[in-house]
Parts: C-alpha cells; sequence; structure tokens
C-alpha cells in the first residue's frame, strides 16, 4: 500500500481510501472471510458508499483480487457479498485470479479458491477469469521475456482490464455499460464465469508498430495461446462470445 502511494500512480487515490490492517490472513479463506477480514469490511464500506455518493448515474462495481489466498479470496468474497447488500440493484464484475494448474505458491490454493466461487456464483454478475501459469506462458513464450516479473504479469492484466472496459469508456452501440455486458454474455444468471483472449500481444515498454489484419486478429483472439486462463477452450463449447475492438 505504501508502494502504491509513493509511486506514479499514488495521485490517483484519496489518501483516506486507503483502509490498512494489521495482520494478514495468513492464507486461510476463513479468516480473510470470518475474522480479521470482518474487522476490517466495514471501513472499506465506508469508503466505497462514499465514493458511491459522489456517483451521478453509478453502473456498478468491479473488484480485483485473488482467489488463491486468505485475503482477497475470503475478504474479497465477504466485501462483494456486503457490496451487494447494499447495492441490489448495481452490476457487480470481478477481475479473479485463480490457482493455477502448476504454478502455485501454498497447498491451499484449491480451497480458498473453491470457498470463493460458491460466493461468487451466488454475488457476482460478471466474472472474469486470470490465472498466473497463462500470464506466465504469455510472458515467455510470445513474448520472448526470459524471466518475467509481476510488473509483466501485472501489464497484461492491466490490458486486459481496459480491454474489457473499452465500451464503457468510448462511444458504441454494443456492450456499451456493464448491465449490457452481461444481457449479451450471460445465458443463464449463475453461468458469468468468462475467459478472456487478448491481441495483439505487446510487452511493457514496446513501441513497435506492426500492421495487423483484421483475420489475423481474429485468429489470436481465438488463440489458446492468447487465453488469460491455463483451460482449453477448445475442449468444450461456446455459449456465448463476444469481440470487443
Amino acid at each position: 500500500m505504501d508502494a502504491v502511494r509513493a509511486g506514479p500512480f499514488g495521485q490517483l487515490f484519496r489518501p483516506d481510501n486507503f483502509v490498512f490492517g494489521q495482520s494478514g490472513a495468513g492464507n486461510n479463506w476463513a479468516k480473510g472471510h470470518y475474522t480479521e477480514g470482518a474487522e476490517l469490511v466495514d471501513q472499506v464500506l465506508d469508503v466505497v458508499r462514499r465514493e458511491a455518493e459522489g456517483c451521478d448515474c453509478l453502473q456498478g462495481f468491479q473488484i480485483t483480487h485473488s482467489l488463491g489466498g486468505g485475503t482477497g479470496a475470503g475478504m474479497g468474497t465477504l466485501l462483494i457479498s456486503k457490496i451487494r447488500e447494499e447495492f441490489p440493484d448495481r452490476m457487480m464484475a470481478t477481475f479473479s485470479v485463480v490457482p493455477s494448474p502448476k504454478v502455485s505458491d501454498t497447498v491451499v490454493e484449491p480451497y480458498n479458491a473453491t470457498l470463493s466461487v460458491h460466493q461468487l456464483v451466488e454475488n457476482s454478475d460478471e466474472t472474469f477469469c486470470i490465472d498466473n501459469e497463462a500470464l506466465y506462458d504469455i510472458c515467455i513464450r510470445t513474448l520472448k521475456l526470459s524471466n518475467p516479473s509481476y510488473g509483466d504479469l501485472n501489464h497484461l492484466v492491466s490490458a486486459v482490464m481496459s480491454g474489457v472496459s473499452t465500451s464503457l469508456r468510448f462511444p458504441g452501440q454494443l456492450n456499451s455499460d456493464l448491465r449490457k455486458l452481461a444481457v449479451n454474455m450471460v445465458p443463464f444468471p449463475r453461468l458469468h464465469f468468462f475467459m478472456v483472449g487478448f491481441a495483439p500481444l505487446t510487452s511493457r515498454g514496446s513501441h513497435s508498430f506492426r500492421a495487423v489484419s483484421v483475420p489475423e486478429l481474429t485468429q489470436q483472439m481465438f488463440d489458446p495461446k492468447n487465453m488469460m486462463a491455463a483451460s482449453d477452450f477448445r475442449n468444450g463449447r461456446y455459449l456465448t462470445c463476444s469481440a470487443i475492438l
């Protein structure tokens, strides 16, 4: 948090919107959801209320969190459920970093993720699934980075978030707000978990220009190597799909 405040983006945030805790959840979902996180969630909700009250037309909320640890999974889903209680008619979109099949930090990641998915099924309207293994693979295989840093991974995540929210920020006919995106993309209310493909992929600081045709872009978008989750979608079927250009 201090690094964010002191960094180049620190001026984007109001100083009193930072909420600090004295201890972490120790990769324990229950601590994040019921004890440590529950002690902080009211302070966080005060910040959310203050920002929501300053909006003329509040569309909804976008939450970024991890499902593998204790704080992002446990407290993150608690916050989502509390926001849902307070703003039941607003949209809830989450960018959730799911545990990877091969890249794993802790042995309890599957448990934390399983407990979190139940909460997301009930309380989220749109969940964009991202995992670190897919991001590492993109950095190494596609972007040819020998030793990817978290900054490189975050660059990819930020590109995805920017792309998904493009139609919210610029004029357009399709998916022009969070609710319309859900109407077009969610066939059943509980079935709202999306895989994100992105093209063209570029590394941080890359300024080289390359002309790419529409067929090439389309091919890249549906290439498993360009997916932000390490799941081969060719094993399943498309229920819905949206290309945001």
